[in-house]
């Protein structure tokens, strides 16, 4: 069985592709790499967890980013009767995440990802799979990146200890060659399933 994943920056840039409500709260900070208010993406969130699709279970990536919105995922997930099976830690130095994020390269059309290091286009600036053009996204040149990264130390980091502490954390060596990291994933998800199938 799938479980939906929801990712937070595709669920932000979709709404602001499209212009919606959220979007045009979401795009001012988007562009200058800063994390969008809790409330709007809590509120984002929590209407997909809450759909028939999330019924059986979930994948959340990039969110929760600060302890208050993990505090209020906790909250939303008692109201409905369920709670978290793990958090996964892809875990890299500043200087990985740089290289990572500033070679990404976005087709505008559809959103396939390629990396100028680690997973070229055939042809240099053009998608491979539907020939649209190969862009760097605002939130991926070198100084947002790197407002991010501060941004992630002050805030999101403090949510390896809460759950670490709550025996929730699993780490991954984001170090390794992106092959190797999605297998360990795999690997992982694989066996959170089987842990929570056998306690039922």
């Amino acid at each position: 069985m799938r479980l939906p994943y929801y990712a937070t920056g595709d669920i932000l840039r979709a709404a602001v592709r499209d212009e919606t409500d959220l979007g045009k709260v979401a795009r001012e900070y988007m562009d200058r790499g800063d994390l969008v208010p809790d409330a709007v993406i809590v509120g984002a969130i929590a209407e997909r967890i809450d759909s028939s699709e999330a019924a059986d279970g979930f994948i959340l990536d990039g969110f929760p980013r600060t302890v208050p919105q993990a505090e209020a995922l906790a909250e939303r997930l008692e109201e409905l009767g369920r709670r978290l099976t793990a958090v996964l830690l892809i875990d890299a130095s500043d200087e990985e995440v740089e290289r990572r994020l500033g070679g990404r390269r976005t087709c505008v059309e559809n959103g396939h990802v390629f990396h100028v290091e680690l997973d070229p286009p055939q042809k240099e600036g053009v998608c491979d799979i539907d020939g649209s053009e190969l862009i760097v996204r605002d939130d991926d040149n070198p100084d947002v990146i790197r407002r991010r990264l501060v941004t992630y130390h002050e805030k999101t980091e403090p949510l390896i200890e809460l759950y670490d502490h709550q025996s929730l954390l699993r780490r991954i060596d984001g170090g390794q060659a992106p092959d190797a990291v999605a297998d360990e994933l795999k690997r992982m998800l694989a066996t959170l399933k089987l842990e929570a199938d056998e306690a039922i």
